[in-house]
């Protein structure tokens, strides 16, 4: 049994929401001091939903032999966490935190070494099909499933759910097997099981309880189609199945922003901490290797092949994991989206998570140069010919639009800077505002204002964006200021 254990008005509500869904649930009522020593006696697990340090003033007294207490989870009055505070692996407290966290939508922490240093989105996909004879004992039980899921490089927090057959939902054994780590135990009939196709059919089991199996059929029957079964196993007085679910992989292409820790977006960096691999260049690895989990997966390569490494990422996710492919500034600019959603099929699933791109950065360092309709080109001719980016750089020219020149100038490809100046010059006057911003937001950041006469193209190399404004656009105080709104003359 479950004890819910409130003292709060939200404490209650969230104790009679987990209630409505938990069948193994008793919801205390009263003063902690009172309910949490009544539910430590009385429950294999304790979810409290009140402050951690109430919690252990009250029960730290009670707290002999950890190998038999009740594991104990805190959740807080707003229902953001919920802390496996005791009982971690033997009270199957990490195991009910990840359970409470499922019905509350909350986020389930985890402080116990072996599981804590597993990336975020570990998925519980595995479903146990558990067999029984007549007063099994729960330590039995247990004891051959934790053996079965160590066989199979698993952990309790791999488990999704419990199975058997409906002659076995009595049976003490099992259920208190269940409840102690917290995990949900569905019951099959004989009909339902005995149409599940399984490798080691049993006419001893069908004469018992009318179906050739209950472990394995009962395992893949909670897990559903395509699910894969691993060998059972037996004790004196119980059989264990594993059956996984196919596990669907997950991509995130993720934009680092243009180069400092703090334009680093909080999605980015809750996608980086949950990735089973990350894929990237070599250098964008570097920066942000700190913040990854142990455990977690890099694959770096030099410049160059941005094809390639999009390929490895898509290929590290159809595997079933969860692969983040990141790049610099924002994942859809000029960066790594495209060419992996160009080899993404529905095999998997997809998500492209925003960043602080280059021509933002920019803008901010030197005031408001993108304030009115914008445009970004790139000047590299590597993958598109010059005759496109020309007319491109033409059409800008043609609408007055500010435009930010991506990839400008390198030591090979001289050129084509001075020639879109060019272009750009004969739409719009000699004063227009020009800013040269290298290393934006880096601590080499350097800024150059000027104008499209003054402009010395020397200034300028690849780390550079070349932000050139409209004929609306000025210098005020010192700073780049392209207004909101054009006034036009009738």
């Amino acid at each position: 049994m479950i004890g819910l254990v409130a003292v709060t008005d939200a404490g209650r509500a969230q104790a009679a929401q987990l209630a409505a869904g938990w069948p193994d649930a008793r919801v205390y009522d009263g003063r902690a001091a009172e309910t949490l020593p009544a539910a430590f006696a009385e429950c294999s697990g304790i979810v409290a939903f009140m402050a951690t340090g109430i919690v252990a003033r009250v029960l730290g007294p009670l707290l002999k032999d950890k190998l038999t207490e009740p594991g104990v989870v805190c959740v807080d009055e707003g229902a953001r966490y919920a802390v496996a505070l005791v009982g971690g692996h033997e009270g199957g407290a990490n195991a009910l935190a990840a359970r409470v966290a499922a019905a509350l939508g909350c986020e389930a922490v985890i402080t116990t070494a072996s599981e804590a240093a597993q990336p975020l989105t570990r998925t519980p996909s595995a479903f146990l099909g558990i067999g029984a004879a007549r007063d099994v004992s729960a330590a039995e039980v247990l004891a051959l499933v934790d053996r079965a899921l160590a066989d199979e490089g698993l952990q309790p927090l791999d488990v999704a759910g419990v199975a058997s057959v409906d002659a076995k939902s009595g049976e003490s054994g099992l259920l208190e097997a269940a409840a102690d780590r917290g995990w949900s135990i569905t019951f099959f009939t004989a009909e339902e099981l005995a149409a599940v196709d399984v490798p080691n059919p049993s006419e001893v089991v069908r004469k018992a309880v009318g179906t050739p199996s209950v472990a394995e059929a009962a395992a893949l029957r909670a897990a559903g189609p395509g699910a894969v079964l691993s060998p059972k196993r037996k004790s004196a007085m119980a059989t264990v199945a594993i059956a996984r679910r196919g596990v669907r992989g997950r991509l995130a292409v993720v934009g680092l922003g243009p180069g400092a820790r703090d334009l680093i977006t909080p999605r980015a960096l809750g996608e980086l901490r949950g990735a089973d691999v990350v894929v990237g260049l070599d250098q964008y690895v570097d920066q942000i290797r700190d913040v990854l989990l142990p455990g977690t997966r890099v694959v770096a390569s030099g410049l160059g092949d941005e094809q390639a490494r999009a390929q490895a990422a898509v290929d590290e996710a159809r595997a079933g994991l969860t692969v983040a492919l990141i790049g610099s500034g924002d994942a859809g600019v000029y960066a790594m989206a495209s060419p992996a959603l160009d080899v993404a099929d529905e095999t998997i699933d997809v998500v492209v998570v925003p960043g602080v791109t280059a021509a933002l950065a920019a803008s901010a360092a030197v005031g408001s140069a993108l304030g009115h309709d914008h445009c970004a080109i790139s000047l590299s001719d590597l993958h598109t010919p010059w005759h496109v980016i020309e007319s491109r750089v033409r059409a800008a020219a043609e609408g007055d639009f500010v435009v930010s020149f991506y990839n400008p100038r390198s030591a090979k490809r001289d050129w084509q800077l001075p020639k879109s100046l060019g272009i750009l010059r004969e739409r719009r006057p000699g004063v227009t505002p020009v800013a040269i911003v290298t290393h934006a937001s880096r601590e080499a950041e350097s800024v150059v204002l000027t104008t499209l006469d003054d402009i010395d193209v020397e200034d300028v190399g690849m780390s550079s964006l070349v932000l050139v404004g409209s004929t609306q656009s000025r210098y005020v105080a010192g700073r780049f200021v392209t207004p909101r709104g054009y006034t036009w003359a009738d």
